[in-house]
């Protein structure tokens, strides 16, 4: 009976000293950087804890000696660690976003999904739109994002006044047609775009999430957009 209960006491004896660590070495990142942790975990790799604070990654020893910013290579397979941490742990259910505050354009079948929060004066977001320009049987639900400028919530305003809206972003990000709305219409849906943008810590535009619930901030390439829309349908 002794000899069965060991390895048993002994599992739990680590358990509570990991949990114990793992407490020790959040109080203290929460303590220096002044924000709430997120999630904390051991990694693999050289016994640093990986710490999610404040929408990035931080790594730290048991100590907390010192705090890395940065991306973590793995040295056998060269992959990025940190960035496919941050896919996971920034990742949400699609089903949550509120679609109905978003701008609508549905193409072809529209049986691709995803969406965007974009700036109407984001120049990435005008290089992407001439992009996604070319994309066909998708559904896009763009959220207006508008935190670059004052004039980036009059422009939002305007579009969502807009009688046809989708028009109304496609010309003015293609084209820099102005938006015919004067912006005098109930605009809370813009409010809570913002609002709604801010709680999922969206720094910068364009930010995109897909079906699968992954995020990817900035604006990616034409072929990318088309590979990850074909990787959210295939899960």
């Amino acid at each position: 009976m002794y000899s069965k209960l060991m390895p048993l006491l002994c599992s739990a004896v680590l358990s509570l000293s990991s949990h114990a660590d793992e407490a020790s070495v959040k109080k203290a990142v929460e303590s220096r950087l002044g924000a709430t942790v997120v999630s904390i975990t051991k990694s693999p790799y050289l016994g640093l804890y990986e710490v999610y604070v404040d929408g990035q990654i931080v790594y730290t020893d048991d100590k907390v000696s010192a705090l890395l910013i940065g991306s973590l290579i793995d040295g056998k397979t060269m992959k990025n660690v940190t960035d496919e941490r941050m896919q996971k742990l920034t990742a949400i259910r699609f089903s949550d976003l509120p679609l109905n505050l978003a701008v609508k354009q549905v193409r072809g079948d529209g049986k691709r999904v995803f969406a965007t929060f974009e700036d109407p004066n984001c120049g990435y977001c005008k290089k992407m739109a001439r992009e996604m320009a070319k994309l066909d049987n998708v559904t896009i639900y763009t959220f207006l994002y508008p935190i670059l400028s004052p004039d980036s919530l009059e422009k939002s305003n305007q579009i969502w006044c807009a009688p046809d809206r989708a028009k109304a972003w496609n010309e003015w990000m293609i084209e820099g047609k102005v938006p015919p709305g004067k912006g005098d219409c109930d605009t809370t849906a813009v409010r809570k775009s913002v609002e709604t943008g801010r709680k999922l810590a969206i720094n910068g535009t364009p930010t995109i999430f897909f079906a699968d619930g992954e995020r990817v901030p900035g604006a990616i390439p034409l072929a990318r957009i088309e590979q990850k829309l074909a990787q959210a349908q295939s899960r």
